[in-house]
């Protein structure tokens, strides 16, 4: 799930040391704490003091740990939670701050897939395979590709998976239909995706994707090996020269060419306001973006959108919470963030209330037999369209993380836009991409 809101659009600046300190001393920190039992007659021993377990989240992953309270305090009177909120890109430079410098660091704290695999590398998280936390007891219990993403290649496992995005295609009905197509022109084939956006353009006008870039971004994460990173293999040999990546920067310079992206960015107000206004017709995203369409970046469209698998039986992930522990936060309360993440992460009731509330698609295989998944969504037009995106989960592979894969996103980005913008050769770029990060592979 990715945690973004309105409020996360302009501008998600990168938070310093000292905005860290301000936030940490309450500074536009959302806290939740509940009160301790008052104490006892003076004649009895008094009620032990409160103690405070401080979990660090983003949206809306903050909002599910809030939910979550009631039933902590049933377990543990006496221990408060306290969630420090900040806007998704704010958090994980926050996070990324503090542990580089053991300072201000939660007891828990929320990542986002991206930063899990970057940090999972890092060392300074906790390996939660080693006792007292033996995480590897559970592994059978979520989706399996979820528990990889979180393990580095030394077999490290840095964080728990609490959500997970299954990758899916969202498209517009009423488009399709003013263009005179049906689902199986969009999903048939990569080819006939784009082709489909010849057509769509050509007789309502509307772009077929957001930008070209989003094209690219699914299609590498389709079709990897096991044992292949998305980058890197597990020798941390480059791969961005493999058909895998050829490919998509072809069909994503093809979009380009015919004038199919509006050449937006996500999560800016262009964007949202492209779903608004119907000029455009598909998104391939996580699974959690119909609720974010429904909740508050078009809710207007409802009954206009379908879910689709991706074009040519393709399975990607896009998206994900994991929930971790630092190796620096305070050694007395670990066990007990250990025990509030096992509570979100390994509790039927648990997950299943942050999916119902949050759209968070649960990494709990126990909680895949609810009868929920197959209730209709009535802005997908009442489609049941969550037994589409658990069928995903079970066909995503596992990818290998590897420290460098923050950078190498950035220098594909880049020449990506080399190759959409000013027409470099797609193999020069490739292969500059290639020997650029040989050079990083191995720091």
């Amino acid at each position: 799930m990715r945690g973004v809101t309105r409020s996360s659009w302009p501008g998600l600046a990168m938070a310093g040391l000292s905005l860290i300190a301000l936030l940490m001393q309450g500074g536009s920190v959302h806290a939740q704490a509940v009160a301790a039992q008052p104490g006892s007659a003076p004649s009895t021993p008094a009620t032990p003091p409160a103690q405070t377990l401080t979990v660090a989240a983003y949206p809306a992953v903050d909002d599910i740990v809030r939910a979550a309270i009631p039933a902590w305090k049933r377990r543990h009177p006496t221990i408060d939670i306290r969630v420090i909120s900040r806007q998704f890109a704010d958090h994980h430079t926050a996070m990324t701050t503090a542990l580089s410098t053991a300072n201000h660091l939660p007891d828990v704290m929320a990542l986002e897939v991206g930063y899990a695999g970057r940090f999972a590398q890092g060392g300074g998280l906790e390996d939660l395979r080693r006792a007292p936390f033996e995480i590897a007891r559970f592994q059978t219990q979520w989706v399996p590709y979820a528990f990889a993403q979180a393990t580095s290649r030394s077999g490290s496992v840095v964080a728990a998976p609490m959500d997970i995005g299954p990758g899916t295609l969202l498209y517009r009905t009423d488009v399709l239909t003013r263009a005179g197509l049906v689902e199986a022109d969009l999903t048939r084939s990569w080819d006939s995706y784009v082709a489909a956006g010849v057509k769509i353009k050509a007789t309502t006008g509307a772009y077929l994707m957001a930008h070209a870039r989003d094209l690219k971004d699914i299609m590498i994460r389709a079709g990897i090996a096991p044992g292949e990173g998305l980058y890197f293999d597990q020798q941390s040999r480059v791969l961005v020269t493999s058909p895998r990546f050829v490919r998509a920067f072809e069909l994503a310079r093809e979009v380009r060419r015919q004038k199919l992206d509006a050449r937006v960015s996500a999560w800016s107000n262009e964007w949202s306001e492209g779903f608004r206004r119907g000029s455009l017709a598909t998104q391939m995203s996580g699974a959690w973006l119909a609720g974010h369409l429904n909740n508050w970046l078009a809710p207007g469209t409802r009954g206009r959108w379908r879910a689709a698998q991706l074009p040519e039986g393709a399975w990607a992930a896009y998206g994900g919470t994991f929930l971790a522990i630092a190796r620096g936060a305070a050694p007395e309360r670990k066990m007990l963030a250990w025990e509030f993440i096992r509570m979100l992460t390994l509790e039927r009731d648990s997950q299943l209330a942050a999916f119902k509330s949050q759209d968070a698609f649960p990494a709990l295989l126990q909680a895949h037999d609810d009868p929920f998944f197959g209730q209709p969504i009535e802005f997908l037009g009442g489609q049941t369209a969550r037994l589409l995106w658990r069928e995903a989960s079970v066909h995503i592979s596992a990818v290998s993380v590897h420290k460098q894969d923050a950078f190498a996103d950035e220098v594909i980005n880049t020449e990506l836009d080399k190759v959409l913008d000013h027409g470099k050769d797609i193999g020069l770029a490739l292969a500059d991409a290639q020997r650029l990060l040989e050079r990083r592979a191995h720091r």
